[in-house]
C-alpha cells in the first residue's frame, strides 16, 4: 500500500493518469471514497493515459459509460447488489479487454473479480486528497 497526497484537482487527476501506466487490458480497479472526493477526477486521468478524448462523467444514472473499450467507468451507488449488476449484463464487462474504473462497488462486491485493485480517496482540508493505493 502506499499513500499520495494531492493538492488539487489537477493534482489528482495526473496521479490518475500515472497510476493508469500501470494497468492493463480486464484489470478492475475499486474507487472508494465519499461523495466529490475526486473519484471521477482520478477516473478523468486514467482515460487520458489511456488515450481517451472524451469528456468522462460520473455515469449515476447511466451505471456504466463505455470509452470505446478501453474505459468502462462505473457508478453503482443506485445498485442494491451483484445481482442487479449480473441482470444489467455489468459483470460482462469485467472481461471485455478494457480497464473497468468502479465506483462505489461496495454495492457490487460479491460479483467482482478476486484481483481487483483498490483504490481509496480521502477528503483533507480544502482540495487536498489522500489517496491510497
Amino acid at each position: 500500500m502506499a499513500i499520495f497526497i494531492s493538492d488539487s484537482p489537477q493534482s489528482t487527476e495526473k496521479f490518475g493518469a500515472e497510476y493508469a501506466k500501470n494497468l492493463k487490458s480486464n484489470d478492475v480497479v475499486v474507487l472508494n471514497g465519499e461523495m466529490g472526493a475526486g473519484k471521477t477526477v482520478f477516473c478523468k486521468g486514467v482515460a487520458k493515459a489511456l488515450g481517451i478524448d472524451d469528456e468522462i462523467l460520473s455515469p449515476t444514472y447511466a451505471y456504466m459509460n463505455d470509452y470505446s473499450g478501453k474505459l468502462y467507468h462505473f457508478d453503482c451507488y443506485r445498485l442494491k447488489g451483484g445481482g442487479q449488476a449480473e441482470v444489467l449484463g455489468l459483470c460482462d464487462y469485467f472481461y471485455a479487454g478494457g480497464v473497468c474504473v468502479i465506483e462505489w462497488a461496495d454495492n457490487i462486491s460479491s460479483v467482482l473479480p478476486e484481483n481487483v485493485k483498490t483504490v481509496t480517496i480521502e477528503k483533507l482540508d480544502g482540495d487536498k486528497r489522500r489517496i491510497i493505493y
